[in-house]
């Protein structure tokens, strides 16, 4: 249960790019839900794509605006807009004009480790997972404040080369961005 905790933990501190899926499927003509995958946590796009093969990529909004800017039935059309309307389906609009297929990028947990035998976390950023198991098993145990302290230094220290990776250098390239550059004093 503890590596579960830190995994959980690690996973809602750095987006991971190894923590994506990409699904597609279809909606049909006047059926303005889509259902979300069992496994989604949350959308990084959502997009249309038409009988040429080109993508028309949706704006997030609330249902309110969604039903608020497409009031009734005979508002259909290429879906431009879409909202989370339950745990289990997005709601479009406007209503699709026909049958469409629709490409989901998403966030997700994946399997723990526990369960698994190896995940990504475990084999690339172990120090992480480790550090961040050993922080939810000392504060069971209620352990010594100065234990706790170290190892949550050794898990900050952890998760900030972690996000270095995750929300820095798996996001960007040195052609676009250039080098990684620290301050000299």
């Amino acid at each position: 249960m503890f590596t579960q905790q830190a995994e959980q933990k690690i996973y809602n501190t750095v987006q991971i790019p190894a923590l994506r899926r990409n699904v597609t499927g279809n909606v049909s003509a006047d059926n303005k839900y889509l259902s979300t995958p069992s496994d989604f946590l949350y959308s990084y796009s959502l997009a249309v794509i038409d009988g040429s093969g080109n993508y028309t990529y949706l704006l997030n909004k609330d249902v309110n605006f969604i039903r608020e800017a497409y009031p009734g039935p005979s508002a259909t059309g290429l879906p431009k807009h879409y909202a989370y309307f339950d745990d289990n389906s997005f709601l479009l609009g406007p209503t699709p004009d026909a049958a469409y297929e629709m490409e989901l990028h998403y966030g997700y947990y994946p399997e723990s480790i526990v369960t698994a035998g190896t995940t990504w976390l475990g084999d690339e950023f172990d120090s992480a997972l480790l550090n961040g198991a050993l922080i939810e098993a000392i504060r069971f145990m209620k352990g010594e404040q100065d234990v706790v302290a170290m190892y949550e230094k050794l898990y900050v220290q952890a998760i900030g080369l972690l996000k270095n990776l995750g929300d820095g250098k798996l996001r960007e390239d040195t052609y676009r961005s250039g080098q990684v550059r620290n301050p000299v004093s």
